[in-house]
């Protein structure tokens, strides 16, 4: 193989001994050198840079918008542009103002004026001032959305090719609209739409050729221009707009010269949603958030979060609840109301309305005031009944009793004697209840009550079954959305998606039905739930031409008064009281009617619905959870003085037989106990009254002919009886 002979460096050559040559060659390979620094460090910061596409969904860092379902917004928080406007709904006038005075060159760069930057050297120079910027609106864009406002080398270079990037991907059109709905005007106005309505409490198409100037002229430094800060320099400034209007054509010398001789009138007024609509419903959704997402996330903001409110339905919600404040407060004697309303299918809140004054007290009594529930929980003690195979004309005995020193007592004081479970929901009989739980079991009826929606801690106590726990209105209501879904509980939630400043997506609401009851047990309970609206204590609340089902609930002294109804669309809940815990003279019928005055707004052109029909089989069904009674350490049953709906008019005659029952009796099935009559002569009931018996009242009254103390329909035996005195 030959070798190739390298040429020799002849150092002997005059050439190679000049000093010259050697400072020449050093300088080329500096020039050289630094042409490849200067091309790789370009490469590299070109590499950096974002994708310019981004300025099409900026939103700045540390704020926090949120909408309602239509996309409306409900509240912005931080540096916001509260109004955007695509460009082809601006005045003409004004884009063109923005262009002639900012930008004159705009359509004709490609993102960089080199033109403009020396014709501003030269403006600056002899106006010994700074008249004129350099930067375009292009570059103006690229440090909005890209950059910090420190002024440095580096900053400008970075500036300069972003906004030739932009000018890449974007069209003029769409540079313009990004940028007058983003540039900082003074005041709080991001936006020109902003600061129409902050300086001159105008939309955009209600501005003067004088107001759009004035706007035009605060762009170059917002602080120093603004009219409420310096008008006279506001005023010249706004000249100054009108005069590069005239030069490019835009306005005639005639029209600038009026407009220049018009008075600067301002009509200074707050951003729009400084003050949030539906502020209650807002809070808890920005409560909900770090539960959603990081809370890195959360600190950065620039966040959009879409929701599920309705802004009809909220509406409608904030005018029932003050009016109900209005109307029975003082009478009643209470200060507070609540209501929530859910689409129990997607387990979404459609209006929330946590108190009668945000400004007030930021206190949510939706979602933060624990309160006794009332009868309203008795919903989920025969919700578990039923679900454990128990018949709705299961027979119970209304009367009063103790169990382990516990005594229930019914709020009208008085008893009724046998009846079915139906009944006793519709009649709200809180003996009935008590046994009934005793039946099912704490835990059976615990864990349905906690897969229907529940969240609170629920105690194994006999107040269970009349409400003596603490739960909120949020999760009662959405409780009973399970019963109008056939037994499928969606979890409740406010919060739909949420994006950050770049527009991608950091959390999207996935949640699926879950089954917490069979459709047979849904369907038989909403039945007998609609016997409550359709005859019982929630009358006030029936809707004409509708299929409503609900319960009323009433703590002790009538410290809370409550209303949960549902049609197969929507479930509301309300809730009135006091904060102090102090008695009302209320009753639940007034919640039932603040239901219906909220429904009856709310249902108008919903599709009417029916429920599901109940199974023709209710008797000798095998429940879908297993019933624990619970065995008490002592109940006995005491004799009932009057029976509630005992009227003199009703029943021509009775058997003279009284009650007999062993003290630990519980209408338990478990006992094993069969009630039978004893017949008591004048003598056995008062041996020293020689009077013969006289006849008081007729009453008809039931006779559980099986071993069971509580007996289905089937089994029943009606006879006459009749009291002595």
């Amino acid at each position: 193989m030959s070798r190739v002979a390298l040429p020799m460096l002849d150092l002997k050559n005059p050439m190679y001994r000049s000093r010259k040559f050697w400072i020449l060659t050093g300088l080329g390979v500096s020039v050289s050198g630094g042409a490849i620094a200067v091309g790789v460090t370009w490469w590299q910061l070109d590499r950096s840079l974002p994708d310019p596409l981004e300025a099409l969904t900026f939103v700045r860092d540390g704020t926090l918008t949120i909408k309602a379902e239509d996309g409306t917004i409900l509240q912005q928080r931080g540096e916001a542009t509260r109004e955007k406007y695509p460009i082809e709904e601006m005045p003409p006038h004004l884009v063109q103002a923005f262009v002639a005075s900012e930008d004159r060159r705009f359509y004709q760069h490609k993102g960089v004026d080199y033109q403009g930057i020396l014709r501003a050297a030269v403006s600056n120079l002899t106006a010994g001032d700074v008249v004129e910027g350099g930067s375009t609106i292009t570059q103006q864009l690229a440090r909005i959305v890209f950059l910090s406002q420190e002024r440095s080398f580096w900053r400008k270079i970075r500036e300069i090719m972003l906004a030739q990037k932009i000018e890449q991907k974007l069209t003029k059109q769409q540079i313009l609209e990004r940028y007058l709905n983003l540039v900082y005007l003074g005041e709080g106005a991001y936006g020109v739409a902003d600061a129409a309505w902050v300086y001159f409490s105008k939309d955009l198409d209600e501005l003067t050729l004088s107001e759009m100037a004035t706007l035009v002229a605060m762009a170059p430094a917002p602080g120093r221009f603004s009219p409420l800060v310096d008008e006279k320099a506001a005023v010249a400034r706004r000249n100054l707009v009108l005069q590069r209007m005239q030069e490019a054509g835009i306005i005639t010398p005639q029209l600038a010269q009026a407009t220049i001789a018009e008075p600067l009138e301002i009509e200074p007024a707050p951003p729009k949603r400084l003050a949030t609509e539906a502020p209650y419903f807002t809070s808890y959704v920005e409560q909900e958030l770090p539960r959603l997402i990081p809370p890195e996330a959360v600190e950065a903001g620039g966040l959009i979060v879409e929701t599920s409110l309705n802004r009809e339905w909220q509406q409608q919600a904030e005018e029932v609840v003050e009016k109900a404040i209005d109307r029975y407060g003082r009478g009643q004697r209470f200060k507070q109301a609540a209501l929530v309303a859910i689409d129990p299918r997607s387990g979404e809140v459609k209006a929330m309305v946590g108190g009668t004054d945000f400004d007030d007290t930021q206190f949510n009594r939706v979602t933060q005031a624990m309160r006794q529930p009332g009868s309203t929980f008795k919903g989920f003690v025969y919700t578990a009944a039923i679900a454990a195979g128990f018949s709705p004309f299961r027979g119970y005995l209304d009367a009063p009793f103790k169990v382990d020193g516990y005594t229930p007592k019914n709020y009208s004081e008085t008893h009724s004697g046998w009846m079915s479970l139906r009944d006793a929901l519709v009649k709200s009989v809180n003996t009935v209840a008590v046994r009934a739980l005793i039946d099912v079991g704490f835990e059976p009826t615990i864990d349905i009550a906690h897969k229907m929606g529940i969240r609170s801690e629920l105690k194994p106590v006999y107040s269970l079954a009349l409400g003596g726990v603490e739960v909120n209105l949020l999760e009662l209501t959405g409780g009973y959305g399970t019963l109008a879904t056939k037994g499928k509980h969606t979890e409740v939630h406010g919060i739909r998606r949420v994006l950050d400043q770049k527009g991608q997506v950091l959390y999207e609401a996935k949640y699926q039905p879950q089954e917490a009851i069979d459709e047979e047990t849904a369907a038989i309970m909403t039945w007998m739930l609609r016997g409550v609206v359709n005859s019982g204590t929630g009358s006030a609340a029936a809707l004409p031409g509708r299929q409503v089902a609900g319960k009323t609930g009433t703590s002790d002294d009538a410290r809370d008064l409550w209303f949960i109804g549902y049609i197969p669309q929507l479930v509301t809940g309300v809730w009135l009281g006091n904060d102090d815990n102090t008695p009302t003279w209320g009753a639940s019928s007034t919640a039932a009617l603040t239901w219906r005055n909220f429904m009856v707004k709310a249902v108008e052109g919903m599709e009417v619905e029916k429920f599901p029909p109940r199974p023709d089989k209710v008797e000798g069904r095998k429940g879908i959870i297993k019933a624990e009674p619970v065995r008490p350490g002592q109940l006995y049953t005491m004799r009932i003085k009057r029976a509630a709906n005992d009227r003199d008019d009703e029943n021509s005659r009775r058997s003279s037989r009284r009650w007999r029952g062993s003290d630990n009796n519980d209408s338990s099935p478990s006992q094993g106990v069969r009630r039978r009559f004893r017949v008591r002569s004048e003598n056995q009931t008062a041996s020293n009254n020689p009077q013969p018996p006289v006849v008081r009242r007729r009453r008809r009254v039931f006779v559980a002919s099986s071993s069971d103390s509580s007996a289905s329909n089937n089994s029943r035996q009606w006879r006459r009886r009749r009291s002595f005195a």
